[in-house]
């Protein structure tokens, strides 16, 4: 791994830490430097930082650029918990922490690196011996995931996926209890004005997302809410809720509005803690099989750390 150390002069005007290194380091855009430093490949004192920070002066910036990766993912052999599987499309429930497809910092112990050692009957799509992703859960989302074998079943698959014709039902713990049982989110997604890492439905341009939810269940002031997607957009869910004003407990990304933080009870902060990520499940995946023209189903309950949390607030109104 290539490693180069910066010194930011104390009597330099204050510049954003990813600007500063795209004038040092000639021949790196200044997308890549942000790769690297949303990836952890940059610290600043000893300690990791967002590309919008500001340099005041006399900082010690430490780069390290991973060497090249493989062009083409290769096979690991990652556990998987197959839901279904046959010669056209494999269902999994995907556990929280693995990332679905290989991308910066994140080219190996992937859904898709999984994928190629399990399955020995992939024909391949446009040519290469691939997996087909046709939708995607965050990296933190646990849940339902079906991914195609051959061009047929991912053509078939991402044609049902494009014309919102798939059944996808999430369940989310919130904080805060919705005045209506029902209800519709609509408007556009797209990156967020200031914070390029989060998306808003606040952009000036952006995608049309819809999401239809209902509260299943409510704690005072926490509910279990389940939701049905109409559109797929990345972080969808989290954006609409948050915005909503009822955001996901233990979402990293989205801010809860220091409501952890006013928590009292020390068992609740700490589940959540423990849970690490945000609360949302894909519970529910149903779509036309590619080749029978059957409506498959399938149905996963919330993975062990989420449901300890949805347990503890049954037996607690907080």
């Amino acid at each position: 791994m290539n490693q180069t150390i910066l010194s930011f002069s104390p009597d330099t005007e204050p510049m954003r830490l990813d600007l500063f290194i795209c004038r040092e380091m000639a021949g790196e855009t200044r997308a890549t430097v942000q790769r690297l430093i949303e990836a952890g490949n940059v610290l600043v004192d000893g300690k990791t930082a967002r590309p919008s920070l500001k340099l005041k002066g006399g900082e010690c910036i430490q780069v390290e650029i991973p060497p090249p990766q493989a062009a083409e993912p290769q096979p690991e052999a990652i556990p998987l918990e197959v839901l279904y599987e046959d010669g056209d499309l494999i269902v999994i429930n995907k556990q929280a922490g693995m990332v679905v497809h290989p991308g910066a910092g994140n080219s190996t112990g992937t859904l898709v690196n999984a994928l190629l050692a399990h399955c020995s009957d992939l024909s391949g799509i446009g040519g290469e011996l691939r997996p087909g992703i046709v939708h995607r859960l965050d990296k933190d989302t646990s849940g339902v995931l079906v991914a195609a074998k051959n061009d047929r079943a991912h053509q078939s698959l991402s044609s049902q996926f494009s014309v919102h014709s798939v059944k996808r039902i999430y369940q989310a713990l919130v904080y805060g209890s919705p005045k209506e049982d029902t209800g519709k989110i609509e408007g556009i997604i797209g990156r967020h004005p200031t914070e390029r890492v989060r998306l808003s439905g606040k952009a000036k341009s952006g995608k049309h997302a819809v999401t239809r939810w209902r509260v299943k269940e409510r704690y005072g002031r926490m509910s279990l809410v389940e939701l049905r997607l109409e559109t797929g957009r990345t972080h969808q869910i989290r954006v609409h809720l948050s915005e909503a004003g009822f955001p996901l407990l233990g979402d990293p990304l989205y801010p809860d509005g220091g409501r952890f933080n006013n928590l009292t009870d020390p068992q609740l902060r700490k589940l959540i803690t423990t849970l690490g990520r945000q609360a949302l499940h894909a519970r529910t995946l149903g779509f036309i099989h590619p080749a029978t023209g059957e409506f498959m189903e399938f149905t996963t309950e919330p993975p062990e750390d989420m449901a300890a949390v949805i347990e503890y607030l049954r037996k607690s109104v907080i």
